[in-house]
């Protein structure tokens, strides 16, 4: 786990760029108040994910409306058909950490 950025530093249903370990990861945080991390490329299209919007669960990628569930990688909406990558993660004394090492899928 390697800290990423200062939770206050991420608004509730924004997403963030960060790089761990040469890893582009988006950081969101959601309306609910949950955090997540998610490999930073659309599946479809290979651009950032970290620019499309937060929806509940989900985050939607800004060129094409593919939908990424936070939990899963999953796509939950077209064009993307694969999944990308989620990583845990943890916040700590106000600091928010992802392990890219702990990847799923």
């Amino acid at each position: 786990m390697k800290p990423v950025a200062q939770v206050e530093d991420l608004p509730k249903g924004k997403a963030m760029a960060v790089e761990v370990d040469g890893v582009s990861v988006a950081v969101v945080h959601t309306a609910e108040d949950e955090f997540y991390a998610i490999y930073d490329q659309c599946s479809h299209a290979a651009v950032p994910l970290s620019d499309g919007e937060v929806d509940g669960c989900t985050l939607e990628c800004w060129l094409h409306g593919s939908r990424f569930d936070l939990r899963t990688g999953e796509p939950t909406g077209l064009p993307a058909i694969y999944p990308v990558q989620v990583f845990p993660v943890e916040i700590r004394d106000g600091e928010i950490y992802v392990d890219v090492n702990g990847a799923k899928q």
